[in-house]
């Protein structure tokens, strides 16, 4: 004779159903909020390009000074069917993504150290920030004459662009770190690599993020400049050539697509964000 408060094997908990019904209440959320951002975020884009298309039509301005939306898409799907375009942007992404890599690697490397170390600090600090108040354009014709025109020159001057957001944000941000959490970190028998991967480096994550989606925003300027190396294809080919032959069509969705691939690569930038701030912050 089974007890009141005893329950079959088979009956459903209510609160089982409640569990579940919460967690997918609270899954959607995140999703619904999402869905909602992006949407404000398209707003005023699709108002930009229907006035621009409107004030097309109507005669406002001019089409050999500024082309319709619809032409700049006639000009896409032209080098589309030439089979252009996508080696225009998967050459500039990848002279973009290598010369990110390094130069966002060197930035952390050598921040970390002028960030831990006062000396290297007062001895190296002056002349990089000299060198980083050298203009793109100014490296180009050094670069030319001390590596010639082909991959490399343009990998370079990407690093070089990427390396200082970098490196400026995590020098910055290690020689902030609190004081008393440091101390505490050695009062733990914390000292040198295991201090700093345990203590300082997971103090200044959002910083050091911070610095590498600035520096990512920096590779794609650096990309232009990099590309004038005598490049054959990619986005800032495509912007000079364009501009050389008057195809206004053409350069200004060299520009779009710039604007677009800077958006997307940062947008994965943003999700790496929050896993490393989950992982280490």
């Amino acid at each position: 004779m089974s007890s009141k408060g005893t329950s079959s094997p088979h009956t459903t908990n209510p609160n089982d159903d409640d569990g579940r019904q919460g967690n997918a209440l609270t899954r959607r959320k995140p999703r619904g909020k999402a869905v909602a951002k992006l949407g404000l975020g398209l707003i005023v884009p699709l108002a930009l390009l229907a006035a621009w298309q409107l004030a097309a039509v109507v005669g406002l301005i001019s089409p050999v000074t500024l082309p319709a939306p619809t032409a700049v898409f006639d000009a896409a799907v032209d080098l589309i069917q030439r089979g252009e375009l996508r080696i225009h942007i998967a050459i500039s992404t990848q002279r973009v993504v290598i010369g990110f890599l390094i130069g966002a690697i060197a930035g952390l490397v050598v921040g970390a150290f002028v960030g831990l170390s006062r000396w290297v600090d007062t001895l190296f600090s002056p002349t990089i920030g000299a060198i980083r108040a050298v203009p793109s354009l100014a490296w180009v014709p050094l670069l030319m004459l001390w590596v010639g025109i082909g991959e490399d020159s343009k990998v370079i001057l990407i690093s070089i662009g990427a390396f200082f957001p970098v490196f400026t944000t995590v020098a910055m941000a290690l020689q902030h770190v609190d004081k008393n959490l440091v101390e505490a970190g050695r009062a733990f028998g914390l000292n040198g690599l295991r201090l700093f991967t345990t203590v300082q480096l997971p103090a200044v994550v959002p910083s050091v993020i911070s610095g590498l989606r600035l520096a990512l925003a920096q590779a794609w300027l650096f990309l232009v400049a990099a590309e004038l190396l005598a490049s054959s294809m990619g986005l800032g080919f495509l912007l000079t050539d364009s501009q050389n032959n008057g195809r206004v069509d053409r350069l200004l969705l060299a520009i779009v697509l710039l604007a677009i691939l800077g958006k997307l690569t940062d947008a994965i930038l943003g999700v790496f964000e929050k896993w490393a701030i989950r992982k280490w912050a």
